[in-house]
């Protein structure tokens, strides 16, 4: 099965250790979904874990969110490339230089040039949360701004709210990528995400790729809730 035959789904391995982690994933068919592996994990597990998850057949969005001077960040991300993983972040908020920095690391990684997409505004904050840190305005314009700013640098895509994507894709057309965490299937708790859609309504609202979690993670099977979601997915096609 080809990149574009699998599902929008990228299950969040929020786990605190890799036999967790692995329980899972042993469950899954890559075609099923992606995987991401964020800073709790990586950070018990490291490399290794991503090579174990990469020799299953899974694209692995490694969400670890650089945010650092330039030339730091460009060699994370080479680092990151050189795992082969499918996805890696950084901080938009890291500035034009910084953002610049990580294509051209990613380009030196031989033979693999994963996607690189920035976080705009965290979908855990609301105008509150920003007035607190001196942002000023919604978080819907922090996002349309620094996403422009993304593009201008030649990034693949932002992750973003399911709520600014339909704006995002306006203005940026069908070749920039759209990742939504705050996804959450209908019925579920929405947790400490305020910003939230279920699977259908991002899609429909522009997302490219789902970030979804707990709901998948901590249901009583894992298995049947995915299968679920992407059935709800191709019915769109």
């Amino acid at each position: 099965m080809n990149g574009s035959e699998k599902s929008r789904v990228i299950v969040a391995l929020d786990y605190p250790d890799a036999q967790a982690a692995l329980a899972l994933v042993e469950r899954l068919e890559p075609g099923s979904c992606r995987l991401k592996v964020g800073k709790e994990l990586f950070t018990r597990a490291g490399p290794a874990l991503i090579g174990k998850l990469c020799e299953k057949g899974f694209d692995i969005f490694l969400d670890l969110k650089y945010h650092d001077i330039p030339n730091t960040v460009a060699s994370a991300c080479h680092a990151a490339a050189d795992l082969g993983v499918w996805m890696l972040n950084v901080h938009a908020l890291g500035g034009a230089r910084m953002l610049a920095a990580a294509r051209e690391g990613i380009s030196r990684a031989a033979g693999h040039t994963p996607l690189l997409v920035a976080v705009t505004i965290l979908t855990s904050m609301d105008e509150d949360d920003l007035a607190e840190i001196g942002l000023a305005g919604t978080p819907e314009e922090n996002v349309l701004r620094l996403a422009a700013l993304v593009a201008e640098c030649g990034l693949d895509g932002v992750v973003c709210s399911s709520r600014e994507a339909g704006l995002l894709r306006e203005q940026h057309g069908a070749g920039f990528q759209l990742v939504t965490p705050g996804i959450r299937p209908a019925g579920s708790e929405t947790g400490d995400q305020r910003r939230v859609m279920t699977p259908v309504e991002a899609v429909r609202n522009g997302s490219d790729y789902l970030v979804i979690g707990r709901p998948v993670t901590q249901a009583d099977d894992p298995v049947s809730v995915l299968r679920t979601i992407n059935s709800e997915l191709s019915a769109l096609n």
